[in-house]
């Protein structure tokens, strides 16, 4: 059971550690602690395209029912938003989700979704990993009953309202005469997201369509190091594509492609999007330490707050729904509207992003507010650290905090994730311990690429001597 760890989003480990005995176990501590917290309803448990995804979620189901729970399972592989949606729309006690995300298909993982669909906090976990035991399951006529059902559909008719409604057009998204590629990556957005935008009127290009367990041989992270047939497609003068849309492996993070600007940074899409909402509703917007300061001067613009939280959707779903919040997201890709599941949904965001560019073309929304608002350059490095070491590094770390960065003095230091330095320039540095990776990030936003470059370099100087 050492081996077992929950982390920033659930337990992930390769197939070597992540067996099918530790996923029983996980199994048992999830059921004790619905089962401790009063919930009897039926559970929900999800899997993506990895070839061992499914025999797991099997699994689970198994020692759900075994513990009295009534089971269901999607028709196939799903994205994770999908089973975040049945939860709050079927009124389920939770759900897991079998799936490794982005990482290669030597991973796997679990990561259990409360009752509220949101992201679990540490209270929650924590009190799973302490349940952790070998599964004790009921006599056979006592055990609950496992089905499979169609969740996608259910989700899909709730994508079309709730951007319908912000989006200013309560008779719902209509995208014709948009031409979409969409980039699936070989995962569980496949016959998804595709087939959502084509029922709200979009012309979709179908890349990487097809299940491949192994991905084609990457990871399904939707960057831009991954993306290159989708740029190509987008961007070639003769295409006559609109705008480029890429999904990771289990959906649930969007990548946008423009004819300008290629892979689109997603701190730009945060701000495109959220300037987008503001022209017919209104709201906060909750953004983590590691995402653009461009965010802050749209709201402001509009009279709006902006929370700030630490990186991990989970505290951004807090925050939503603390603040009521129009909109969150992260500048790793995961997004979610207010009146939606308080969980990062690639899918929602895939027919959102394609309604936000029939409104106004990305590359033309983006440079009017680059010129309103000011230019934003920014960038991020890792670097190699032990997690034994992360704590022991950040504590030095706060004794070596320099007076200025790239020639400008440090206005405050924001200890809400690791050590943010905000400078008198409007540019700032962070420092924070990745939640995934034995790796400490470092970020940086600036007014343009070089000055980016030099802060990223003074950053990795002050943090180097110390890991």
């Amino acid at each position: 059971m050492d081996q077992i760890a929950f982390g920033t989003d659930g337990w992930r480990a390769t197939l070597d550690t992540f067996t099918d005995e530790r996923v029983r176990i996980v199994g048992q501590a999830i059921a004790d602690h619905l089962d401790a917290a009063g919930h009897d309803e039926p559970v929900a448990v999800g899997y993506d395209a990895r070839e061992t995804s499914e025999g797991f979620a099997e699994s689970l189901a198994e020692v759900f029912a075994g513990n009295g729970f009534d089971v269901i399972l999607p028709e196939r592989d799903a994205p994770t938003p999908v089973i975040a949606h049945a939860i709050v729309d079927r009124g389920l006690a939770g759900a897991c989700m079998i799936t490794a995300s982005h990482n290669p298909p030597e991973y796997n993982g679990v990561k259990f979704i409360p009752h509220d669909g949101a992201p679990a906090l540490p209270d929650v976990t924590e009190d799973v990993v302490d349940r952790l035991a070998e599964p004790d399951l009921l006599p056979e006529a006592e055990r609950g009953d496992i089905s499979r059902v169609d969740l996608v559909s259910e989700h899909a008719d709730a994508a079309r309202e709730v951007v319908g409604r912000v989006a200013g057009d309560r008779d719902g998204v209509d995208l014709d005469g948009l031409t979409v590629a969409y980039d699936a990556m070989h995962g569980s957005g496949r016959g998804v997201t595709d087939a959502l935008l084509e029922s709200a009127g979009a012309e979709v290009e179908r890349l990487r369509c097809e299940r491949d367990v192994t991905f084609g041989g990457d990871s399904p992270e939707p960057s831009a190091e991954h993306l290159g047939e989708l740029a190509e497609r987008v961007t070639d003068p003769e295409s006559d594509v609109d705008l480029g849309i890429a999904n990771d492996g289990d959906a649930d993070r969007i990548a946008v492609v423009t004819p300008e600007r290629g892979v689109l940074d997603a701190n730009l899409f945060y701000a495109a999007c959220y300037d987008r909402l503001l022209e017919t509703d209104s709201g906060p917007a909750v953004r983590t330490v590691s995402t653009t300061f461009l965010v802050d001067r749209i709201a402001e613009a509009h009279g709006e707050a902006v929370y700030e939280t630490p990186v991990g959707f989970k505290w951004v779903a807090e925050a939503m729904g603390e603040h009521d919040a129009l909109f969150g997201g992260e500048e790793s890709g995961g997004f979610t509207l207010r009146g939606h599941v308080r969980e990062k949904d690639g899918v929602l965001m895939g027919l959102l992003a394609a309604a936000t560019h029939a409104a106004e073309p990305f590359d033309a929304r983006v440079d009017r507010l680059l010129d309103e608002h000011g230019h934003i350059a920014a960038g991020k490095v890792s670097l190699d650290c032990p997690d034994d070491r992360k704590e022991a590094v950040l504590d030095e770390l706060e004794d070596h905090i320099p007076e200025a960065v790239g020639g400008s003095p440090v206005a405050k230091v924001v200890t809400l994730d690791g050590f943010k330095l905000l400078l008198e320039s409007g540019s700032w540095l962070l420092v924070r311990p990745s939640g995934t990776e034995p790796k400490l990030r470092v970020y940086a936003e600036a007014d343009s690429d070089e000055a980016v470059d030099d802060l990223l370099a003074e950053g990795r100087d002050l943090v180097e001597p110390l890991v």
